[in-house]
C-alpha cells in the first residue's frame, strides 16, 4: 500500500467522532445518513453536518460547498433543508456515485439506460473496427470491452422491471447477431455456442451468494431487516426455508428503503 492514502486515512479517521448518524467514508468522499421523521430527528442530521463542518475548519481540509448536495428518500419524507458553512445545500432527484446513478425513488432506470448506452457506443466500435469477426476475437472483445459497462456493481442496482432487464439484454443479443455463424440461431443457442449466460444470470447469482452469507452471519448487511425463516411446518423440507417480509411498496419490497435523509 502507498504511504500517501496510508496517511490519508490516518488524517481523516477521527472524522466521525462526535457523529450520531451514519457516517459514510470513502478516499475523500463523506456521506452522512439518517432517518428523519420529526424535528428532532432533523435538528440533529444537521448539527452533525456542522460537527464535520468544524472538523473541516480545525484540520483545514475543508469541504467543497458548492458540491455538497442533498437526497430524500421516502413518500412520507419531510424534505427539509440543510445547510453548511451558512449555505444552504442543494436537494437533487439523483447524483452519480462511484458510477452508480442513484435516484430517490430508488429505481434503476437511470442506471440501466446509462450501461445500455456506454456497452452499445463501445460494441459499434468494436463493429465498424473489427473486419475479421471470428467468435475467439468477438469473445474476447465483448468480455473486456462491453460486458464489464452491463455488469459493473450490479449487486447496487440490479434492476426488477422487465423493461429495464430487456434493455440490458438488447446490447448482448446484438453481439451475438455480430458473429456471422451464428447470426440464423436463435439467441439461446448464440449463448450457449459461446458459453456466455444471460446478463440477469449473474445478478441472480450474486443475489444468492448474499442470501447464503446473510444466512451463515457471513454479510454485514441486516438479514432480519430482509427475511426471516419460514417455521410453519405446513410442508415438509429443509429448516432454512426463508420468508419476506410484508412490503406494500417496491421501494421496501426491493431496496429495504425507509425515510431518511442523504448529504454528501
Amino acid at each position: 500500500m502507498a504511504l500517501g492514502p496510508l496517511l490519508f486515512l490516518i488524517y481523516i479517521n477521527d472524522l466521525d467522532d462526535g457523529i450520531v448518524n451514519l457516517i459514510l467514508k470513502f478516499a475523500d468522499d463523506t456521506k452522512i445518513i439518517g432517518a428523519v421523521s420529526d424535528l428532532a430527528q432533523h435538528h440533529q442530521l444537521q448539527d452533525d453536518l456542522d460537527t464535520l463542518l468544524q472538523w473541516s475548519k480545525d484540520w483545514q481540509m475543508l469541504f467543497h460547498v458548492d458540491k455538497c448536495k442533498v437526497m430524500h428518500f421516502g413518500h412520507n419524507n419531510l424534505k427539509m433543508d440543510y445547510s453548511l458553512d451558512n449555505k444552504i445545500l442543494q436537494t437533487v432527484h439523483q447524483e452519480k456515485d462511484l458510477g452508480v446513478i442513484i435516484s430517490d425513488d430508488m429505481k434503476s432506470l437511470l442506471q440501466c439506460i446509462q450501461a445500455y448506452s456506454k456497452a452499445n457506443r463501445m460494441l459499434g466500435v468494436i463493429n465498424r473496427a473489427i473486419v475479421y469477426k471470428s467468435k475467439e476475437v468477438m469473445l474476447c472483445l465483448y468480455k473486456t470491452l462491453v460486458r464489464p459497462h452491463l455488469e459493473y456493481c450490479t449487486v447496487a442496482w440490479s434492476p426488477h422491471y422487465v423493461k429495464d432487464k430487456v434493455l440490458l439484454e438488447r446490447v448482448q443479443r446484438r453481439f451475438t447477431r455480430m458473429v456471422p455463424e451464428l447470426q440464423e440461431l436463435p439467441y439461446p443457442e448464440r449463448l450457449k455456442k459461446l458459453s456466455l449466460w444471460s446478463l440477469e444470470e449473474p445478478r441472480v447469482r450474486a443475489d444468492l451468494i448474499e442470501v447464503y452469507k446473510g444466512i451463515h452471519g457471513l454479510s454485514a448487511l441486516p438479514f432480519d431487516a430482509l427475511f426471516e425463516f419460514d417455521n410453519s411446518g405446513r410442508t415438509r423440507g429443509h429448516s432454512l426455508k426463508l420468508r419476506k417480509h410484508h412490503s406494500r411498496l417496491d421501494l421496501r419490497l426491493y431496496l429495504c428503503g425507509c425515510n431518511m435523509e442523504l448529504s454528501g
